[in-house]
């Protein structure tokens, strides 16, 4: 039987379900702000949410706190639990809570509850001697925790904004038990290993310059030519499709994103408007706009649709320094991104297009466990209601129809449609929020898009948004962890090195390396007077496929001897013909 969870409120819940991590893992994040306020007297403590594999605390303490410091605070919240502090639930007048934490000196609930509506519930939480401010639920005792570990320490602006101060986050992760834990930290340890920084360095693939303006990615020439290699496979698969190709603007005139309705629910995330001659024009969040401009450029009729429109557009987005982190949250991106223009009868074989076609991209590049969920209609969603149901009832059907297993997240839809999402997990178990496909009633109705029908009436067309990768940059991110840098010889940036044992295979050496690139293999040679052991070492530092080790023998006949990367024993030798062939077909085939 699962762990239960005895709870302050009375009652019990199963610490294994969603809520259940969730409640365990906030209230370790109070358990953490009761050990930090008994060992660092003045310490003011901001928010401490639960997140997805974890939870946080903000503090703001006059001294930057160390490692050392974590490891003391995780051995008094250890002490805490063997205490079992009782955890008891006060809901009080807005005037009592205000002056309650003015007492304590914590002037950032103060600010939090000053933030309070009138005439909501304010509630606090006491364990011990310490008291938070908090809706609840929570624990009904320290004594109900102890699966937990701090993790790191990182800065974070007070309330998101780098306006305001500077505060301390510690991170930390909880689980229903130590086992748990365990599992959790050791796919920690190997998530290191794998981080795409630290990869993305040694591999010579990506940089992000301070002098760039930090969050904006510098591709390398390996790294560009794994891209060219992802852009020319999702081109050919898309063409497949009946998709075409586009490319837009990069800025447009600030009153196509009033239009769009970006400068009243986006603005935050967009950069200031530039001026131009007397007119505002703003760096592009999105593509779809420009989309719907080409869309409009000419009058559409029912013959016409669907139009499938692709474009690899780059889009830059005004995020925060302190949300940074390498590839996975950036300032400026490419969108695989795709928009389809359909009547309403073509709706659900378009989305099962959409499906099949996400399916054999993430398939292609060693995805095989997905989790697939389906988000109906919020309480803010604009457009007819009986629309709404007729279109998720057509994602629901084309997800069926596809036999794939799925979950509803009711009312977690965007205002302007339903949408499936598809999470992936990779090589260690980790999940990744990655392909996308949303229905939008929004835009169009904004745009007044139209297309005459059969009956030569004027009708708005459905618009979908469609995302495979969401982001060229996190892609790679994902795929440089998934594959720990070793990829698949279609995407590895050299796939080949040639390697001669002396001088003398020189001239071979290079007519060698000359067959392998005319025939369209990235390769290198390593002809420098060094130890066959060291030049083999440096290929498979840099996780390369393939060497080819050329000495005497291999000359004399014609031959190359391959070594694969991660092989300890070398291939036998075979004719260059042959092994160009070989390494063709692998490619061809986009093995993972």
């Amino acid at each position: 039987m699962a762990k239960q969870i005895k709870l302050a409120e009375g009652g019990t819940l199963d610490a294994g379900s969603p809520e259940g991590l969730e409640l365990l893992r906030h209230s370790t994040s109070h358990l953490m702000a009761q050990a930090l306020t008994e060992m660092f007297p003045g310490i003011e403590i901001t928010i401490g949410p639960a997140t997805a594999d974890g939870f946080y605390y903000d503090v703001d303490y006059e001294r930057s706190l160390s490692p050392e410091d974590l490891e003391a605070v995780e051995a008094r919240m250890q002490e805490i639990v063997k205490r079992n502090d009782p955890v008891a639930r006060k809901e009080m007048p807005r005037s009592e809570a205000i002056e309650l934490f003015k007492g304590l000196g914590q002037k950032y609930k103060v600010e939090i509850i000053e933030g309070i509506p009138e005439g909501e519930t304010i509630s606090a939480y006491s364990q011990g001697d310490f008291i938070d401010l908090c809706t609840g639920p929570h624990v009904a005792s320290t004594g109900e925790l102890g699966s937990f570990k701090l993790l790191r320490l990182a800065g974070a602006y007070w309330r998101g904004d780098e306006k305001n101060k500077m505060l301390q986050r510690i991170y930390g992760t909880a689980f229903p038990s130590d086992k748990e834990l365990r599992v959790y930290l050791k796919q920690m340890e190997e998530a290191k290993k794998r981080d795409h920084r630290k990869l993305g360095k040694e591999l010579d693939l990506f940089s992000i310059q301070d002098l760039g303006g930090g969050g904006l990615v510098f591709w390398h020439p390996k790294g560009g030519r794994i891209r060219e290699a992802i852009e020319n496979y999702l081109k050919e698969i898309h063409r497949k499709r009946g998709y075409e190709f586009l490319n837009t603007p990069h800025v447009a005139d600030l009153e196509l994103w009033k239009t769009s309705g970006h400068c009243d629910f986006y603005a935050d995330r967009m950069y200031p408007p530039m001026e131009i001659e007397n007119r505002l024009f703003q760096l592009k969040p999105m593509n779809c706009p420009f989309h719907i401009l080409i869309y409009q450029n000419g009058l559409r009729s029912y013959r016409d649709l669907p139009l499938r429109w692709a474009e690899f557009g780059t889009v830059y987005r005004h995020e925060q320094s302190g949300e940074l982190h390498g590839l996975m949250r950036v300032r400026g991106f490419t969108q695989d991104d795709a928009h389809i223009f359909c009547r309403p009868d073509q709706l659900e074989s378009e989305i099962a297009g959409v499906l099949d076609l996400m399916m054999e991209v993430l398939q292609t590049f060693g995805f095989n466990d997905f989790d697939i969920a389906l988000s109906t209609r919020p309480d803010d969603a604009i457009g007819d209601p009986e629309i709404w149901e007729k279109a998720t009832a057509a994602l629901k059907a084309a997800i069926e129809s596809r036999g794939l297993k799925y979950t509803v997240k009711e009312g977690d839809g965007a205002f302007y449609g339903p949408k499936i999402d598809i999470d992936i997990r990779d090589a260690i178990g980790r999940t990744w929020q990655c392909s996308t496909t949303q229905l939008d009633f929004n835009l169009p109705e904004r745009f007044a898009m139209e297309f005459v029908g059969d009956d030569n009436a004027k009708h708005r067309p459905i618009m979908i948004h469609r995302a495979l990768m969401g982001s060229m940059e996190r892609f790679f991110g994902i795929l440089i962890e998934h594959y720990a840098g070793a990829f698949p010889t279609w995407l590895a940036p050299e796939q080949v090195r040639v390697i001669s044992i002396t001088d003398e295979q020189a001239d071979y050496a290079r007519k060698v390396l000359q067959t392998l690139n005319d025939s369209g293999i990235r390769a290198t040679a390593d002809l420098r007077n060094e130890k066959l052991g060291l030049k083999i070492r440096e290929a498979q530092t840099q996780k390369i496929p393939y060497a080819l080790v050329i000495g005497d023998r291999e000359m004399e006949e014609g031959k190359v001897a391959p070594r694969k990367y991660g092989e300890k024993q070398g291939l036998p030798a075979l004719p260059v013909s042959e092994f160009v062939s070989q390494i063709c077909e692998e490619i061809e085939s986009r093995r993972a």
